[in-house]
């Protein structure tokens, strides 16, 4: 049987609990009630060894202005809406700008600051944690009350799951994402520069100087944007392109899944044999190189660095309020949002 626990955690004047999903092999998923974050996901290195493959902050209440969203859940939309507005049946909705001019991952009042009632789930071959929300009419700007069930799930295959519904009583915009950043050298050994990313897109979203997409996909061939075969992202860090020079030097670009090959992404790092492969139902993905992270925040195991990690944005693409063409983050009323995203850890010799 596979082990759930729970502990609770002093926050200031809160208590928050933090759950445990553990498999029969070792593997450990550690997440909040509040917002759902992971905090920390321990998985083997070829040598047997478990470390910690999760960005998270050595003290809990650094979670209270979690700027970086560190393995919080993300909406009612993830990534950027261009100029904090969108229409739907002809009404035009104001939100909150948190970014210039612009609203990211929800605002100030989104998923990754909300508490969350959790329901934990044990069975022989998985361990399941359900995490419960409403959001009210209007919070956040949004239209729609929505109701959100979310489900970790942690199997003996080293599967780690999250699956999305939501349920709206409005036409609304909805997508939904993780924003966990992954460094498989364990415990933040070292940056994910000499990580290698396979993605199965052959087109990307082109942003200009504020991260908003242009309107533009471009193909990834013959750039340091195709994943296509595996290369390591430094390729792209130290390439000099536009693309990567307005991100920050590095990626925050919205990859168009193809739904060619038996998985979407995968990611390896040759010096600890780590591997995660991702599969999902979403039509896309941000890979975000954490280009931005500067070094003001202490974390578990050090100091925060650039390219300490590997952000992994499974959701579809907020640019579709602004242009056609783009996978759509439309929520009709009373149609069920859900999709799934599953991350699989092995090893390589």
């Amino acid at each position: 049987m596979m082990q759930t626990q729970q502990k609770p955690i002093t926050v200031e004047d809160q208590t928050w609990t933090e759950y445990t999903l553990k498999n029969d092999h070792g593997m450990e998923v550690n997440f909040l009630d509040f917002g759902g974050i992971i905090t920390s996901l321990y998985t083997p290195n070829h040598e047997g060894e478990f470390e910690n493959v999760v960005i998270g902050f050595n003290d809990y209440r650094e979670y209270l202005n979690n700027k970086n969203f560190f393995g919080a859940l993300i909406g009612r939309v993830a990534g950027r809406i261009e100029n904090s507005q969108f229409t739907v049946n002809g009404e035009t909705y104001e939100l909150p700008a948190n970014e210039g001019a612009h609203h990211l991952h929800g605002g100030t009042v989104g998923l990754h600051n909300v508490r969350y009632q959790v329901e934990l789930i044990e069975g022989a071959e998985m361990a399941s944690a359900v995490l419960y929300h409403t959001s009210m009419d209007g919070e956040g700007g949004y239209p729609g009350t929505v109701k959100f069930k979310i489900t970790y799930t942690l199997t003996n295959d080293n599967d780690f799951s999250i699956e999305y519904e939501a349920f709206s009583d409005k036409d609304t915009i909805l997508t939904l994402t993780n924003h966990s950043y992954f460094n498989l050298s364990g415990d933040l050994k070292d940056t994910v520069l000499a990580h290698e990313v396979e993605i199965d897109a052959e087109q990307f979203v082109e942003l200009d100087e504020e991260l908003i997409p242009t309107g533009k996909l471009l193909p990834v061939r013959n750039t340091v944007f195709d994943f296509t075969t595996a290369h390591q992202i430094a390729d792209g860090v130290n390439s000099g392109d536009p693309q990567n020079k307005v991100a920050g030097d590095g990626y925050d670009h919205y990859f168009v899944f193809d739904q060619k090959k038996p998985y979407n992404v995968k990611v390896s790092e040759p010096r600890s044999g780590r591997v995660l492969t991702v599969k999902t139902d979403q039509p896309g993905m941000v890979m975000y190189t954490s280009n931005n992270l500067d070094r003001s925040l202490t974390l578990k195991e050090r100091t925060s660095a650039k390219y300490l990690g590997v952000c992994l944005e499974t959701q579809a693409s907020p640019a579709s309020v602004s242009h056609d063409g783009f996978p759509s983050i439309y929520l009709d009323a009373h149609d069920v949002y859900r999709k799934t995203t599953t991350f699989n850890f092995s090893t390589q010799a």
